[in-house]
């Protein structure tokens, strides 16, 4: 079998008539996609539009998610009070709960007029209306806020800045969010409540000098010559925000924030009552009350741990607290830069609590710090200073500034003292005697002085070192035997020269040297004798 090629009909080709079907075939797919590009946009416009306008169910749930609610009648009732948490307040903290069909079909009315370029734009212009609609008490509505003031040496402690700003009737916000205006209105509950609180603490303790309760102001004495005011201030209009805020005044953030956390603390123990022991005993005694029987405690225990301080109590010990701080901080800094021999280097505890800090004050000579070094440590209390020093001694000082300042400048020249003799033995001179509290020479305005006696190695030259309260320092040195010896009638014989002279002053602004222990130390090479 032989299979021969048979030659094939060659086909005529058109190249115009695959261009038409080309295009053809793109008209069809591109009518397609365009009619599938229509579609997805009209399910876009309806889902923004069904997704712009509130659902009245869904925002009552997000309501009842975060307030507690509950149906009276026909109506929707809510509480923002902090009944719940712990609270003892009498005012009512009731609003209502109503469906905003009008403001709805208004701004849906205004939002479909508004012109837009595309959808996209639309959604990020309009802004969404909410399906509720809150209302607050009067009382309740508006910005309020506790002023913690600490002024001194002012005759016109209640100044206009307390005074009830806004006076004008309370005008809602409609464009304030049900969530923005239910925490405000619960602001304005909460300080309500704790400066109800202080109030009434503020009119029954029995201080030493009255504590004032004047419209929505407290004054409390401090120390003498300050005073703490807290105050209330409540705005009412939404619509000027700046005038919230009064003008030249001094807020003490610390302690306003104090005061909320003491009033939390307060609902935190009425909530979690401690449990009775036995469990059949009653609810509210601590535990520490409940083994007093077994205990054998007394009454004077049992009185202390019934003892409990008020809010305004505490809050007037934590500002005594940082007026003693701020006090010492000045003293010692003010020390430091004054004295400039030695060096006062003062380093502050970070961990402290609201009426206890605690600072380390460290006294040094340039250059003989490793061999000398004093220091003083104070713990600033609520009302006094507990200052312990070098040698263990436990002192306590008041409120006045001038006694850590004198007791500092006790430190200092002690520490003078203490350092002349630790470069005496660097030197192999003798201590002879030392004396902090010195008895002799004029009396000083404040404290005593303090001295020491040195020998040289051979006991040829003698030094005297005096150090006053005021920051004085004299020096006198001896020679023995005498130069200046000539016997008489009654000390005849020579032997009688190796008492020693009389004591001649240096003059100690002419010596050479760094600070007083570098002098001290070139004055004591000076003196010593080679042979």
């Amino acid at each position: 079998m032989i299979l021969d090629p048979i030659p094939t009909e060659s086909i005529e080709t058109k190249p115009m008539a695959q261009i038409y079907l080309r295009k053809k075939a793109l008209a069809s797919a591109s009518n397609i996609i365009m009619s599938a590009v229509d579609r997805l946009r009209s399910s876009q416009n309806e889902f923004i539009r069904n997704r712009t306008t509130p659902d009245f169910h869904i925002e009552l749930l997000r309501l009842r998610q975060n307030w507690r609610l509950k149906k009276v009648s026909t109506a929707i009732i809510g509480d923002l009070s902090y009944k719940t948490a712990g609270s003892k307040f009498g005012q009512s903290g009731m609003f209502e709960v109503t469906k905003a069909e009008d403001d709805i079909q208004s701004n849906s009315g205004t939002s479909s007029n508004s012109p837009s370029s595309s959808p996209g734009q639309n959604v990020s212009i309009t802004k969404s209306p909410s399906a509720l609609r809150v209302t607050v008490p009067t009382e309740l509505q508006g910005v309020s806020y506790i002023m913690v003031l600490c002024q001194k040496d002012q005759e016109n402690i209640f100044n206009t800045s307390f005074n009830l700003l806004g006076s004008a009737p309370a005008t809602p916000n409609p464009d304030m969010h049900w969530q923005q205006k239910l925490e405000a209105a619960q602001n304005v509950l909460f300080c309500k409540e704790l400066f109800n609180q202080l109030a009434k603490e503020a009119v029954q303790l029995q201080a030493t000098i009255p504590h004032m309760v004047v419209g929505n102001q407290i004054s409390a004495t401090v120390f003498p010559g300050i005073q703490l005011i807290i105050g209330l201030c409540h705005s009412s209009t939404n619509g000027n925000p700046n005038t919230i805020l009064p003008s030249k005044t001094d807020h003490d953030h610390v302690l306003e924030h104090s005061l909320h956390q003491l009033l939390r603390e307060v609902h935190h123990r009425n909530t979690h009552q401690p449990f009775p022991h036995p469990s059949s005993g009653p609810l509210g005694p601590s535990k520490r009350r409940a083994v007093a029987g077994p205990n054998a405690a007394d009454r004077f225990e049992l009185l202390e741990m019934s003892k409990s301080q008020t809010l305004l109590e505490q809050i007037i010990e934590q500002a005594q607290h940082f007026f003693m701080r701020l006090r010492t901080e000045y003293v010692i800094d003010t020390l430091a830069k004054e004295v400039k021999d030695p060096i006062i280097i003062s380093h502050w505890n970070s961990l402290n609590s609201p009426t206890q800090a605690c600072v380390k004050v460290t006294i040094v000579s340039h250059g003989f710090d490793c061999i000398c070094r004093t220091s003083l440590v104070v713990h600033v209390m609520k009302k006094s200073l507990k200052c312990i020093c070098r040698d263990g001694r436990v002192m306590y000082l008041s409120y006045e500034p001038q006694e850590l300042r004198d007791l500092i400048f006790c430190q200092i020249y002690q520490h003078q003292i203490m350092g002349v003799q630790s470069v005496a033995k660097t030197q192999g001179w003798q201590f002879l005697a030392s004396s902090s509290h010195l008895g002799l020479g004029p009396v000083e305005p404040m404290g005593n002085a303090s001295s020491c006696l040195l020998a040289s190695p051979i006991g040829d030259r003698l030094i005297s070192v005096k150090c006053e309260p005021q920051g004085n320092v004299s020096v006198s040195i001896a020679h023995s035997p005498k130069k200046d010896f000539f016997g008489g009638q009654l000390v005849k014989e020579r032997k009688w020269e190796n008492l020693g002279g009389s004591f001649k002053k240096v003059r100690w602004d002419k010596m050479e040297g760094k600070n007083f222990l570098n002098k001290i130390e070139l004055l004591m090479a000076s003196l010593t004798n080679s042979t």
